[in-house]
């Protein structure tokens, strides 16, 4: 798999791409990715979220449970964001096909990219985002950072 593209969260490449328009560079990340072609990935941007935007959590559940209609993905103001959530991942999921790529290293902690940990509220929980969700269903290897 390593001669194949690999998606990668944009904001652990550095690039601004948070709901509070930071990033999460992360050295461990990029160092790992060393020879690979990248393919910067940002699903809540692809769902068609602005940056910056109101911080968001899912509610009843994990991203597996917002797939299947049982929970879904709210802001901070009370605004229900699961459509553009969805969207995200199905675009992400899309960029993978059209590139080959098999696998994606994502955001721990985020609503959409958790890959073995989302935030819920202050409390950071276990579980999966969205697009995490989405793309191990779909048979890519997922790794958290």
């Amino acid at each position: 798999m390593k001669d194949k593209p690999i998606l990668v969260s944009a904001c652990l490449l550095g690039l601004k791409t948070r709901f509070d328009a930071g990033d999460a560079y992360s050295k461990d990340a990029l160092a790992s990715l060393e020879g690979r072609v990248i393919i910067p990935v940002c699903p809540e941007q692809l769902g068609g979220l602005p940056t910056p935007r109101p911080r968001a959590e899912i509610r009843e559940g994990g991203g597996a449970d917002v797939i299947e209609g049982r929970a879904g993905v709210i802001d901070e103001n009370g605004r229900d964001v699961t459509a553009a959530f969805m969207r995200g991942a199905s675009e992400v999921l899309k960029v993978a096909r059209l590139t080959g790529a098999a696998e994606a290293y994502l955001k721990e902690k985020s609503p959409s990219c958790g890959v073995e940990s989302i935030k819920a509220g202050s409390n950071t929980i276990a579980g999966s985002g969205v697009t995490a969700a989405l793309l191990e269903r779909s048979g890519l290897t997922i790794k958290g950072f």
